[in-house]
């Protein structure tokens, strides 16, 4: 298993694609192993450095009908399951303060999700565990805006935090990705990381959940790459159509190691 200190590294570096990927939230244990197997088998053919995320609950769904996950309990156990099996690092959500030291017990990774990206306390309370630090950048907020939550999280004693790009509100039920986010956040000195698949998520359009353009997810994913991400998050499935959260912007599976391969092209020429 990787360090922290080593983690760390692959997301700071700009020699090496990082990728964190799998499913929007924790179904099933089979279907989280098969993700991080599939994933874990294309990034080391192809060089990359990854890291396996999901969710052990959705706390931020419109409607009340929609699928949270298992729980933390339950879903941190396949969380940790799959960090001691396939010696892969966790990336995954923490919603409250209360959940934070459970998590990182499991975590390699902290993740603040966009909806929360201002919450004081739950930040003050991850970057305390000593874990690395995502904080998804919201929906609400101008790239600028995000170096004060840099700085809130470092004058916490956050020593290694990260950012990421999932687009801006644009309208009803509709997101837009400004690649210029991605210049502009490196400014403060913290690995920018783009998030492809939540950046082609449309809001609400679906009803009483989310809709999406999943063939747009690479497409943004190669501009990103083009404008300097220091890595890339990207939620797949093995059937999208009849995922229980996200489905309309994840990508398929099978499609992943092209993806991928297209992806690194990119990205070995633009360094």
């Amino acid at each position: 298993m990787l360090t922290d200190s080593q983690i760390w590294k692959a997301l700071s570096r700009t020699d090496q694609l990082t990728l964190i990927a799998g499913p929007c939230v924790v179904e099933t244990e089979k279907m989280c192993f098969e993700v991080a197997r599939n994933l874990q088998k294309t990034c080391r053919k192809l060089g990359i450095n990854y890291l396996f995320k999901a969710s052990y609950d959705k706390a931020n769904r419109s409607s009340s009908q929609s699928f949270r996950g298992p729980g933390m309990k339950q879903g941190l156990a396949v969380l940790a399951k799959i960090r001691e099996e396939l010696d892969l690092p966790i990336v995954t959500d923490v919603h409250s303060e209360t959940q934070v030291a459970m998590a990182a017990e499991v975590a390699d990774v902290l993740q603040i999700p966009a909806f929360l990206c201002r919450q004081t306390d739950l930040i003050n309370a991850s970057v305390a565990t000593g874990k690395i630090v995502n904080i998804k950048k919201g929906q609400f907020l101008s790239p600028q805006e995000m170096g004060l939550v840099v700085k809130k999280a470092q004058a916490a004693g956050g020593k290694r935090v990260m950012i990421t790009e999932r687009g801006t509100t644009f309208g009803y039920n509709n997101l837009v990705a400004d690649m210029r986010s991605i210049p502009i956040m490196k400014q403060f000195g913290v690995p920018v990381i783009f998030d492809a698949t939540h950046s082609v998520q449309l809001p609400g359009a679906a009803g009483d959940r989310s809709g999406g353009m999943r063939e747009m997810a690479p497409v943004l994913a190669k501009c990103a790459i083009a404008a300097g991400a220091n890595a890339l998050f990207i939620e797949t499935h093995p059937n999208p159509d009849k995922a229980l959260s996200d489905g309309p912007n994840m990508i398929p599976l099978a499609q992943m190691p092209k993806v991928l391969s297209d992806l690194l092209r990119i990205y070995e020429a633009a360094k």
